[in-house]
């Protein structure tokens, strides 16, 4: 009795311990969310998961203590055992034989109802974590599109689908998980022996089985039902979606699933008056025989009769497969238009459209994050983690800029300044941004600053009155203000300058209790001790961007690159948030993460200084984001309440751009025929970054679409054939409004050849007197990096610009030493932009090269400068290792590589 009363105690330890961990989570949740003004968010979750885990811990509890409630019952404790002694003339050998002894004055229905009772518990928690799933299926509502095949609305496959699938989930398991107890229970009474299966089993005990597997059976008819629809999600042949195989084999076969499930469970219950296991085996074989014909005749008839004539029977299949992947992807309303490419530009082009060239970006991202890190840091406690690109609207118009925002991270101090006041009370917030034009640079190559220093400083007149940052994207740790102990503002001279914080956010300590449940909810018992704490002290948590709004609102999926907006002298973060879906019937999904239905429904805009956090619908309409709007009131807003001045950063998101760029290589083909064959298939163009191959990635760019009227911030991507490197096409979304969000497809003509960023990466190494350029630099002590090569729509025709950075290998710092601008055959390499488009344009300047397409039969320029640049390298070794004699025979053949 002592031991059972001390297990019993320890068991009660542990689960104190667990209610106080989840209360005192739950009190701090509850803070937190009142605080910001979301407690409709808390409070509906909390309710949902509630009802989620009482019903299915009921609904679990009753059938699996009934089943095993049963199995006690109908069962009996000698016999089987006393007849296995008597044959084998040994003692027990097996649990029920050493259990036959004390087994009728053990409490069995105690120890079937705590079983029970456990399996609820793990049951329960398992539905829980689908509350979401069910309050879409209540609230959910139509989109307005019905499936090709069933003609049901897609909200049927969206809303309704996956809380029928989980229920049917949940079902079975408890359906298993009954049936397991009752066998374990028949096992230690003696009445299920595995050695001899129905050896001495009372019928009330077979009863009980056989009502299991109709039970069983039941569920599975359900399961085959929905399997039906699920069918309209999974690829099969040429086909995503419900094909000719799939809608004359394997949806009927889904039928005569559910009509033998349905009559191996009728099989079932009536072996509930019955004797022996006929009637159950023949139900399971019933059942096993048609799921295992379901799973091979389809491969046989795909074999036999669709393949051979796999177009015209897929044609009607793949116009659903298209029509439905455009529209979950928002591709339909694309129409390509052509763009000739016709490569007039002159000096005057040039000039008309200075508001294009002005803002070509020249600073890629990682060189200017690596510049920024290495001038503007200033101490080391900051940092920058990554480089936004914006546009803001100056004196003398509108310009493309890159900034970044010089967040705190106090696990940058030395370790010995790493204390608990350093990194919880005084480092407790960044300091401003730095801001760049992307076109421009100043002395030896480095960036021209918009905005700069500590305390920010701006030479075009950018103001920023609260340049603090509490909240940012790796603002992770949290921190309490207005304590004894003064937050470190920013550094002066031999001095630091302290600050109080006088936002709206943070939680109040307050009394000694509630110091003690935030003591024991973080872990850190200084929260309860520390004398710096006062009671109107408070707490900023949930600091970081993703987390903050992924704990309000965990049922959107956040674009990965929030960016910061200087917008009325303070700095704010805009998160760009999708509504998803995985269930869009004849939907192919995206492959890295199965969803295959994507909108950009909410802006979210956060205050960098008092963390508020403000959601906006960019599309009420949409039938995802409307259903959180009903299950959420108040959480939303209209687009048109956000602040205008906010408004004008609004941009198309780039990783939304990605998902839909990735489906259209494949799915701007709407002829089925071109479509089966795959003969027009694009792929994303490559370029030459650092001696590595990358893929070219989106990017924005200010510039005047084929007959719009002004220049305007569009994010586009180039599309090359499959295995091919030139252009055959460029994507392009619209950020500015009235068109924010438009998508617009510009084709080249088939007949020509228009260089794609591959080949002319080839022509510039293939320029003899870059090439060496480029391989002298990288021989003195520095590295060439090579910026992403651009391609620049400018009227009918194509600019590409390409800029070139110069590290030395003992310095951090990149510096835009060359830029490099290619039009038709013409290339031009200079000290800044406009002297290579000078270069390139302008009559009279100096002759660009010209670079000529290499003739198989004759010998190529390439080759000469490849064996130009090998002997100059050999040269370089022999001269290192000090082989004077081996320097000159490499250098005269130097001489002779180089002459014409």
């Amino acid at each position: 009795m002592a031991r059972l009363a001390l297990i019993a105690g320890a068991i009660a330890v542990v689960v104190a311990i667990a209610l106080l961990g989840i209360g005192s989570g739950l009190f701090v949740d509850a803070l937190w969310f009142r605080h910001l003004g979301v407690f409709v968010v808390f409070r509906t979750a909390l309710v949902a998961k509630l009802a989620c885990f009482t019903l299915a811990f009921a609904a679990c509890y009753v059938v699996v203590a009934a089943v095993g409630l049963a199995a006690v019952r109908n069962t009996r404790t000698s016999g089987v055992v006393q007849v296995v002694f008597r044959r084998t003339g040994n003692g027990p050998t097996t649990l029920p034989e050493l259990l036959a002894p004390v087994a009728g004055r053990l409490p069995w229905r105690a120890m079937v109802l705590a079983a029970a009772a456990v399996i609820a518990v793990l049951v329960a928690v398992a539905q829980t974590a689908s509350w979401q799933t069910y309050l879409l299926w209540i609230y959910g509502g139509e989109f307005g599109v019905k499936d090709p095949y069933f003609d049901r609305d897609v909200g049927f496959f969206v809303f309704g689908l996956p809380a029928y699938q989980t229920l049917i989930g949940g079902a079975m398991a408890i359906v298993v998980l009954a049936g397991l107890l009752a066998a374990v229970v028949l096992w230690l009474h003696g009445a299920l022996d595995f050695r001899r299966p129905g050896h001495l089993m009372p019928p009330a005990a077979r009863s009980l089985l056989s009502l299991l597997l109709a039970l069983f059976l039941l569920v599975k008819a359900g399961g085959y039902w929905i399997g039906r629809y699920e069918l309209l999600l999974e690829s099969y042949g040429a086909v995503f979606g419900a094909g000719y195989t799939v809608a004359h084999v394997k949806l009927p076969f889904q039928w005569i699933l559910v009509a033998a499930a349905l009559v191996g469970a009728g099989l079932a219950a009536a072996n509930l008056r019955a004797q022996g296991w006929r009637l159950p085996v023949v139900a399971v074989v019933v059942v096993f025989g048609v799921a295992i014909a379901s799973s091979i005749l389809p491969d046989v008839f795909q074999r036999l009769r669709v393949r051979p004539d796999e177009l015209r029977l897929e044609r009607p299949y793949l116009e659903n497969n298209i029509a439905m992947t455009r529209r979950a992807y928002g591709l339909e309303a694309i129409q390509p238009r052509p763009f000739p490419s016709a490569q007039t530009l002159d000096e005057a082009a040039v000039e008309r459209n200075q508001a294009t060239f002005a803002n070509i970006r020249l600073w890629d991202p990682q060189p200017l994050l690596d510049t920024y890190r290495q001038l503007q840091l200033i101490r080391l406690y900051y940092a920058f983690h990554d480089v936004d690109v914006d546009r803001y609207e100056f004196a003398g118009g509108r310009r493309q800029v890159m900034l970044a925002a010089r967040e705190i991270s106090p696990s940058l101090l030395p370790p010995n300044a790493r204390t608990w006041v350093n990194q919880r009370l005084q480092f407790t917030h960044g300091f401003g941004v730095v801001m760049s034009p992307v076109s421009e640079v100043e002395g030896e190559g480095l960036p021209r600053f918009f905005v700069k220093d500590i305390p920010p400083r701006s030479p075009v007149g950018i103001e920023l009155s609260e340049p603090r940052i509490y909240f940012g994207e790796k603002t992770d740790d949290y921190v309490i203000v207005k304590a004894a102990a003064e937050e470190f503002d920013y550094p002066k001279g031999e001095q630091n300058v302290s600050n109080t914080y006088a936002g709206k956010d943070g939680v109040e300590l307050g009394s000694w209790l509630r110091r003690a449940i935030f003591a024991w909810s973080f872990g850190d018992v200084n929260l309860l001790i520390s004398g710096n704490l006062r009671a109107e002290s408070r707490i900023l948590f949930r600091r970081s961007i993703a987390e903050r709004i992924s704990t309000i609102a965990p049922f959107l999926l956040l674009d990965r690159d929030p960016y910061v907006v200087v917008s009325g002298g303070r700095l704010y973060w805009i998160q760009d948030a999708y509504t998803t879906a995985q269930t869009f019937p004849y939907s192919e999904p995206v492959r890295e993460s199965g969803l295959n239905y994507i909108r950009n429904s909410v802006k979210i805009v956060i205050d960098a200084y008092d963390g508020t956090v403000t959601f906006y619908a960019v599309d009420e309409k949409e039938p995802v984001l409307a259903a959180y709007a009903r299950i959420f009131p108040g959480l939303f807003r209209p687009l048109a309440e956000m602040p205008a001045d906010l408004r004008r950063h609004v941009r198309y998101p780039e990783d939304l751009f990605l998902v839909q760029a990735g489906i259209y290589r494949t799915y701007h083909m709407t002829n089925p025929d071109v479509f089966y064959n795959k003969e027009d298939l694009w792929s994303f163009p490559t370029e030459d970054t650092g001696g590595a191959r990358s893929v070219v990635e989106p990017y924005y760019v200010i510039m005047k679409l084929p007959g719009g009227e002004r220049e305007e911030f569009i994010l586009m991507q180039p599309m090359t054939p499959s295995n091919r490197s030139n252009m055959v096409a460029w994507l392009a979304a619209r950020c500015d409004p009235p068109q924010y969000g438009e998508l617009v497809e510009y084709e080249f003509p088939k007949e020509r050849l228009i260089y794609g960023p591959q080949q002319i990466e080839a022509r510039i190494d293939q320029d003899t007197t870059i090439s060496q350029q480029l391989s002298l630099w990288n021989q003195m002590g520095s590295k060439v990096i090579r910026g992403n090569l651009l391609v620049i729509p400018v009227e009918d025709s194509l600019v590409y610009v390409e800029p070139l950075y110069l590290r030395s290998e003992q310095g951090q710092i990149p510096e835009l030493k060359r830029v490099v601008v290619a039009y038709n055959d013409r290339l031009a390499m200079e000290p800044t932009l406009e002297a290579a488009l000078a270069a390139v344009f302008k009559p009279g300047a100096a002759p660009p090269r010209v670079l000529e397409r290499p003739a198989p039969a004759a010998p190529s320029e390439t080759a000469a400068a490849k064996t130009a640049r090998e002997h100059y390298r050999a040269a370089l070794d022999a001269l290192r290792a000090g082989d004077w004699s081996g320097f000159g025979r490499e250098m005269e053949a130097l001489d002779k590589a180089l002459e014409p």
